[in-house]
């Protein structure tokens, strides 16, 4: 058996992570059925992976004082023991970009390669939300030209111009994305370059001809309501903005642009990181069954394995990996050994194959459609799933729902509108602009059950939308029947 050993002993070597990622991504083609793009895996310190949770996970990215702020917060709780780091950063491009911790032992980086560069990377490839929101062919030449015009801005304009511009796009991030048609595809640096070059052409022609021409708004405005309602906040800005430079335009077309790329993660953390985790625990355990890896090599792993998808009891929220790793693994019983009350619940489940049910669900779902679709009571059972009746108007909390016959729909459709983006990111939207008139800009606000913004922290954020449209804003909050239930102006 040691012969057939892809390694021995705890040091990796760059031969020795080929070796291991050529089998890992030959298990999960040929059994698995998975689709990869081709991995680049790279190996940093503590202080780069530091530096890459400040950015994002992105491979490159612009300067910007947060970032800076992010990463001096987050090395002192390291040093000081307060937190740990990721085994690995995987990144949605094509190549796929795997970090993985110099200090891991080749087991663990045996581990991270199956989860990140075989797991995550097929999530990135085959589900739906990806393959249509997504662009991971163009994401790093695009970030490599967003770095070098903000740079070349930072130079021109001055660093405080510059960062005035972005503090506000940052502000306005989570409510900048194309929720319902697909954004277009990122161009490439080439084209973007080119874009670029002939604007700063046109601002210079402007600048020296600026105190002959008359003074006229920096796009075309046009009077009257919008044809329909433009969720995406900062593409809007970027294009009917009264009062924004050609620029200032361009940063926010960068920030609603990385916004977009990131809008599939955020809807997909429990699927994605389930997915992974249910991968890389099949292909270990198939490792350890063809003699490729051992014992020590396989507790070691476990070990990991279990404290990552382990779900403290009587915590307020579910960790995504050990809920999203027990729904597939109950995906696999359902299909195996079925139980009447699985017959009842999933006659489309029983008896048939768990990997392609494995696949459908993992090409084809989010976060809350998983739920809907594969929650099973017996899992609701085994977790101890309860619902509280939160009133703001009682002293008391109220038990609402067991894990029962009469609970088990309820908790399930609770638990996953928790996960529906527009119940943790609040759903805003332009309505329409006064463009001949007082140029007031309204901003619609679609509260969920009834709920209002807090006032104080949405006048703070509405301070930005008006600094970058130049004119009064104000945002009405409306319920489902479209009653006007708050209007905050600034």
């Amino acid at each position: 058996m040691t012969d057939s050993l892809l390694f021995k002993g705890s040091e990796w070597t760059f031969p020795l992570i080929e070796k291991v990622l050529a089998e890992v991504e030959n298990i999960g083609r040929t059994e698995l059925g998975l689709k990869l793009r081709p991995n680049q895996v790279e190996v940093i310190t503590a202080d780069q992976m530091l530096s890459a949770y400040v950015s994002h996970g992105m491979p490159v990215h612009y300067s910007h004082w947060s970032n800076g702020k992010n990463f001096l917060r987050q090395k002192q709780a390291y040093d000081g023991g307060q937190m740990g780091l990721a085994y690995e950063i995987v990144i949605n491009s094509s190549p796929v970009i795997a970090y993985c911790m110099e200090g891991n032992s080749m087991a663990m980086q045996t581990l991270v390669l199956a989860h990140a560069s075989v797991g995550h990377a097929s999530f990135f490839e085959m589900n739906y939300l990806f393959k249509n929101w997504t662009d991971p062919e163009g994401i790093v030449d695009y970030l490599l030209f967003a770095k070098k015009y903000i740079r070349h801005c930072e130079e021109r304009y001055g660093i405080d111009a510059v960062e005035d511009i972005l503090d506000a796009a940052h502000a306005l991030r989570y409510v900048s994305f194309d929720r319902y048609k697909r954004a277009p595809k990122i161009n490439k640096e080439v084209q973007r370059q080119k874009e670029v070059h002939l604007s700063e052409l046109q601002e210079q022609e402007k600048n020296e001809f600026s105190e002959l021409l008359p003074k006229r708004p920096e796009v075309e405005l046009q009077a009257g309501e919008l044809e329909e309602p433009e969720e995406n906040i900062l593409y809007f800005l970027a294009k009917k903005s009264p009062v924004l430079e050609q620029w200032q335009r361009e940063l926010l077309r960068i920030n609603y642009k990385i916004s977009q790329y990131f809008y599939p993660q955020l809807q997909t953390q429990l699927l994605n990181e389930g997915w992974a985790s249910t991968t890389h625990y099949y292909i270990l355990n198939r490792l350890y069954e063809m003699g490729k890896i051992d014992e020590g090599t396989l507790l070691e792993c476990m070990h990991s394995h279990t404290q990552v998808v382990d779900q403290p009891q009587m915590s307020p929220n579910m960790n995504p990996y050990a809920l999203g790793f027990a729904m597939f693994k109950d995906i696999r019983r359902i299909c195996e050994n079925p139980t009447p009350e699985d017959r009842e619940w999933f006659p489309d489940l029983v008896d048939t194959d768990y990997k392609k049910q494995w696949l459908f669900a993992m090409q084809n779902f989010r976060d809350e459609s998983f739920i809907l679709q594969y929650l099973s009571p017996k899992l609701m059972r085994e977790w101890r799933m309860f619902q509280l009746y939160d009133n703001p108007a009682l002293k008391e909390l109220y038990v609402y729902d067991i894990h029962n016959e009469s609970g088990y729909n309820s908790i399930r459709q609770n638990l996953a509108d928790s996960y529906r983006l527009e119940n943790r990111i609040p759903n805003i939207m332009v309505l329409g602009a006064d463009l001949k008139g007082t140029r007031t800009l309204t901003l619609g606000h679609v509260a969920k059950n009834d709920i209002l913004l807090k006032e104080d922290s949405a006048k703070e954020t509405l301070k930005h939308i008006r600094k970058l449209w130049g004119y009064p804003v104000h945002m009405l909050t409306m319920n489902g029947s479209e009653d006007v239930l708050q209007n905050i102006v600034v």
